[in-house]
């Protein structure tokens, strides 16, 4: 097998500085985004050299190219590979956890919205072939919108699924390409899933936080869906007016952060009323 150390030797700087640089910039038009492009710098950043360079060409093969090779199976196995590792990482990282809370953890860990910053700050998103004529908008949208969210967004912004799917192709692709060693995929991928989210890290979402917080409190919350005429939320605690969110994209992320803005503001509306 041809060594890799003198590409990783040369390109590791050149790596790294891509990886630290701001994902907005990441996030320019490749010149075609049907063309095959090489794959060896994906090599280089997984610090992984496939025997079946077939398999790495199928992950960047999105299913809106039409053509035979497509990523969907990889990701498929890849979706189930990186459960069974949190799922094993997790499980004796806390011994003091319950299946409740690790399985919430878990799952911050592989969403969509995790994995697809995953494919922004390591840049495999410029190796992706599609067909898909607004992805590259929506990735440089998500890739400023999740500024604010350095961790996660709790489901406050719209996320480029084929993203998360393409970080799911690739670890199916290392899975098959080691003989099904789980070992081998964690040691690629577990500096390239950083940072990892970890309990003191873990966030509720908003809409679950806002309810246990006024449940507590003896409070009814009302969420008032008014999408369909002006694409927003508002939200009333115990009648009065307490915040709104909208997004003309998708439904729930309107409803999220309609939550999340109740929660900035309900503090204060709370302090006010009990004075």
């Amino acid at each position: 097998m041809k060594s890799l150390e003198p590409l990783l030797n040369q390109q590791q700087l050149c790596v790294n500085e891509k990886a630290n640089d701001s994902s907005v910039e990441s996030t320019k038009k490749t010149e075609s985004s049907t063309t095959p492009l090489s794959l060896d710098e994906v090599e280089v950043i997984l610090g992984y050299e496939f025997k079946n360079k077939q398999l790495l060409e199928e992950a960047f093969a999105h299913a809106s190219l039409g053509e035979d090779l497509s990523n969907e199976r990889l990701e498929y196995v890849g979706d189930s590979v990186l459960n069974l590792l949190f799922t094993k990482e997790q499980y004796f990282e806390y011994p003091d956890l319950s299946p409740g809370v690790l399985t919430r953890l878990r799952a911050a860990n592989v969403d969509s919205d995790k994995l697809a910053r995953v494919a922004v700050k390591h840049g495999f998103h410029r190796f992706l072939r599609h067909k898909k004529p607004l992805l590259e908008d929506q990735i440089r949208q998500f890739s400023e919108e999740i500024q604010r969210y350095p961790l996660h967004s709790n489901g406050l912004v719209d996320v480029p699924k084929a993203l998360a799917d393409l970080v799911e192709s690739i670890i199916g692709a290392v899975f098959i390409d080691s003989n099904s060693s789980v070992d081998i995929v964690w040691k690629v991928f577990k500096d390239l899933l950083e940072p990892i989210i970890r309990r003191e890290t873990l966030k509720i979402h908003p809409v679950t936080q806002l309810y246990e917080m006024c449940q507590k409190k003896n409070l009814k919350v009302k969420f008032v869906d008014l999408w369909k005429e002006s694409t927003t939320f508002d939200v009333f605690v115990d009648d009065q007016f307490v915040g709104r969110g909208s997004c003309h994209l998708k439904k729930e992320i309107a409803h999220n952060r309609a939550a999340k803005d109740a929660l900035d503001n309900i503090v204060s509306i709370l302090d006010k009323k009990d004075a």
